[in-house]
This record gives structure tokens, sequence and C-alpha cells, in this order.
């Protein structure tokens, strides 16, 4: 059996190496029989990220929400892959995400140990809560609207939740299932299945896929999406793999989107409605939309990460319309609808005491409820009021329907 070793890098990144080439690969050697690896990161100033990979491939990511990590056989730090080490040359990530001009001095030690390194505490599963109402709404015959997040982060990247809790608080909230899209990981896949069953909730399998010019969620148990090659082979991928890949918040601050995709591989899904939306009466996501392609299928996320965020999950919700419980293949179907929540009680309408307002889409036939005196809004800008708590209009064309209240601001969204 090998003794363990220290590998130690330093130096200092300056804003040239930042603008030519923004991720960095630093080597050390494992050595047959190494029983754990720890890597510790120490900069000053500015924003590194931090990840590893092996001689078979990815092993973790965890931006710059950690300054260190460990890999061992049976347990790694959250946003790691635990497993055997592979012998030979790995390779620490530094992504190189805000460098000053005057440069950051950095260390990285790597430490490997020929001796188990024991894992940390596990943090106790939260009580069960009760779960909030859930609404009863009009779908074909053997379907059910499903209320969901698509975006939300646990302590796997840089939320301050596990898994359970995080599963626990969207049941409180009243949701049906929950897409868990930690960073540029995979690493909380394993859990979901299980978290989910207990819970009472289904976990939907998720990625961000995060870099400088922006994000997309990989939706479906597709294996790890390799954030360091051109857009275009994400959607590729994510396509072979059978799982579903939307834009995120495409207008959202130093996060916009900006990739350079070609119509042809531009994908249907966006997260039209994010939680940064706070003001509903500006239009741009909506002229970003329609300017992205004809047929976008609009979701919403909460971008959950923690409850000191003053945000909850569900706000805003998306509405599934499913077969049993298959979140993805309804996603993939586009059949969605998205509200600021997902409301409580009876369909009567807000003003009765009832639910959130919404607008769905079943069969040929947009239905909004508890949404009387609001304006519906079809693709081709025709504007038709809302008089009424249950309204079925025939649907007219393909694309993206809303509700807006008299003000102008969107309330209500559906594919």
């Amino acid at each position: 059996m090998s003794a363990g070793t220290t590998t130690v890098h330093r130096g200092r990144w300056t804003l040239e190496d930042r603008l030519e080439r923004g991720l960095r690969e630093l080597p050390f050697e494992v050595a047959p029989g190494t029983a754990a690896v720890t890597v510790r990161l120490s900069f000053e100033g500015g924003v590194i990220d931090l990840g590893c990979h092996g001689p078979d491939g990815f092993r973790g990511w965890s931006g710059g929400a950690r300054r260190e990590f460990t890999i061992a056989a049976q347990w790694a730090t959250p946003g790691y892959l635990p497993g055997e080490l592979e012998p030979g040359v790995w390779n620490v990530w530094l992504g190189l995400h805000r460098i000053p001009p005057d440069g950051v001095p950095y260390e990285v030690t790597v430490t490997t140990s020929a001796s188990a390194t024991p894992a940390p505490t596990e943090t106790p599963w939260p009580v069960l809560p009760e779960r909030a109402p859930i609404r009863d709404l009009p779908a074909p015959a053997g379907m059910r609207w499903l209320a969901g997040d698509l975006h939300s982060h646990t302590v796997h990247s840089d939320g301050t939740l596990t898994v359970p809790e995080l599963a626990c608080r969207a049941v409180a909230g009243g949701l049906n299932f929950l897409a868990v899209t930690d960073h540029n990981t995979v690493s909380h896949h394993p859990e979901l299945a299980a978290v989910g069953a207990r819970a009472g909730i289904v976990l939907v399998p998720g990625q961000e896929v995060t870099t400088d010019l922006g994000h997309a969620n990989v939706f479906g148990d597709t294996g790890w999406v390799d954030f360091r090659k051109p857009s275009a082979e994400w959607v590729a991928f994510a396509e072979r793999q059978g799982g579903v890949i939307s834009i995120n918040h495409p207008l959202s601050g130093d996060c916009a989107w900006r990739h350079d995709l070609p119509p042809e591989a531009r994908p249907r899904h966006a997260e039209i409605w994010h939680s940064s939306w706070w003001d509903r009466r500006w239009g741009a996501p909506l002229s970003w939309a329609s300017l992205w392609r004809p047929d976008v299928v609009p979701l919403g996320g909460s971008d959950y990460h923690d409850p000191a965020q003053h945000k909850s999950l569900g706000e805003p919700t998306t509405w599934v319309l499913a077969e049993d419980d298959d979140v993805l293949g309804a996603l993939a179907a586009g059949r969605t609808a998205v509200t600021t929540g997902p409301g409580a009680g009876t369909d009567a309408g807000v003003g009765a005491g009832g639910g959130t307002p919404m607008l769905l889409r079943v069969d040929d036939e947009l239905i909004a409820l508890g949404a009387d005196g609001t304006v519906l809004v079809r693709p081709d800008g025709n504007r038709l009021a809302v008089r009424g708590d249950h309204v079925r209009v025939p649907v007219r064309a393909a694309g993206t329907h809303r509700l807006e209240t008299h003000e102008n601001e969107v309330i209500a969204l559906c594919g």
C-alpha cells in the first residue's frame, strides 16, 4: 500500500490568464491503493471556482461555494462523486470566474491518503410536514395537473439545505414535484428517488449547466453534462440521453444568456418566469421568448438556494399535465403552465377565496380559472377580457398565451 502524498500548486492568476482560458487544470498523481484525496484552495480577492476530474472522467464541482473537498471510496463532499480512486493523473479544476486587474494569488494543496477518511456525521432527517392542499383542476381522462418548481439548489452546490430538507419544504408548500438542479454536478442524483419516496414528492433529476455566458437546466437522468463544451453540444447531449434542456433566466443580470446558438439548435424550453422577474409589467422576457423561437414552452423557477433569501419554493409554480407522475414526459411534450404560486383550495377564484389565477390548455381549449377581470393575450397579440371565474375559449393558434391584469402585469402563462 502506498503512503500518502502532498502536492502544492501556487502562483498568481492574472486578468490575461482568465481571458486566455477561463478554466485551468492543475495535475496531481494518485498512486494505486490511495483511499482518499483532499483538495484545499486558498486565494485572496476575486472569485475562483473549484472542481475535479480523474483519469476516468468527471469527479465533481462545487464552483465558488467551497474551498475544500474530499473524495473517498464510500463518501465524498457534496458536489463530488464517491468511488474508488483510479490510479493515474488527476486534475484540480480552477474556474477563473472573477479576476481583478491586479491578479489573484492562490495556493492549491492536494493530500492523498492510504487510509480511509471518516465520513462526516449525516444531517438528521427533518420532521415530515403535512402537505398543503392541492387544487383539483380540469384535465383529460387519465391525466392530472402537477404543481412544481423547476429550479432549486442544495448543499451539493451553493444551496444551504440538504436534499431531504429541501424536499420537505416543497411538500409543505403544496408542490407535487421539484427539480433539483445543482450547478455543474450530478452528485445529488443518487439521493433523489429514496428521498422523494419518503417525503411524498417527485424529485426530478436536474443539473444547471453554468458558465459565464449563461445557464441552462438539463432535466432527466442523463449523466453529467460537460459545461466546458459549446452550448450546442449540451443541447445535442440532452436530446441523445432522453433529457429536456431549457434556457435559464435569459435576462437575469450577469447570468443572462449570451451563448451563440443558431436557430436550429435552440431548445424549445425556456425559463421565461424566473424569480428575478419581480416586476411582471416589464415585457422584456416575453419579447425575448418571441424572438428566441415561435413555439417556446414557458417554464418557471424560483432558483431557491437558502431560506434566508426570503423567497419560497414554487414562486413561481410550473404546472405540468402528466400521465401518472411522468413529469419529464409532460415537459418534453410541452404541456406546461406557470402561475405566481401553487395556490390552494378550489378553482373558484381569488375574489371568492379560491386559488391563484391560472390559464390552462386542455385539448383544444384554454381555461382561465379564478381570473375574472383579467385579460387573455393570445400569441398574435389579440386580447380578450375574461369575465367569470371559470372561462373556456377555443385555442386559435399555437404558442404562449398569458393572463395579465388591467395594468399589464403578467399573472399566468401557458404553452
